[in-house]
């Protein structure tokens, strides 16, 4: 567990977003947040990320239908919850994800594309710069 108080801010969520939108590093954002899931009691919110990230990791190497099935299952994960959850604009990822998976399944063949996830909250947004520039 964190020592702060907001779970939001584990370090090990810190990890995954900076793996997400820094240094485009799916699998790891797959091996941080899957520690998390399991360290919150397999919350779905965080498999639904988890499982964003393993679709980009997967259509980067070439597995179209395991991208395709992974965005799916992340999305009906992620419809519950509220557009600002854990400080990230959950909603503008879930538009994203889905824009995605229309290519996945309408191209042939899709081009990769690289996803962002939007930090709303200016604390967190901060956490993920300092680990930007080497506060790890």
């Amino acid at each position: 567990m964190t020592s702060d108080p907001d779970r939001r801010f584990s370090p090990l969520f810190i990890r995954f977003l900076y793996h997400f939108n820094v240094d485009r590093d799916y699998f790891e954002c797959h091996e941080v947040l899957e520690e998390l899931w399991m360290e919150e009691g397999r919350e779905l919110l965080y498999q639904g990320l988890l499982q964003v990230a393993v679709a980009l990791y997967h259509h980067r190497n070439g597995n179209v239908n395991g991208a395709r099935k992974l965005f799916q299952r992340a999305l009906d994960k992620l419809s519950p919850y509220p557009d600002d959850a854990l400080g990230i604009d959950l909603a503008r990822l879930q538009r994203d994800a889905e824009y995605y998976l229309r290519r996945l399944k309408s191209e042939v063949p899709s081009s990769f594309l690289d996803l962002n996830i939007r930090i709303l909250d200016p604390r967190l947004q901060k956490r993920v710069r300092e680990m930007d520039r080497g506060g790890r």
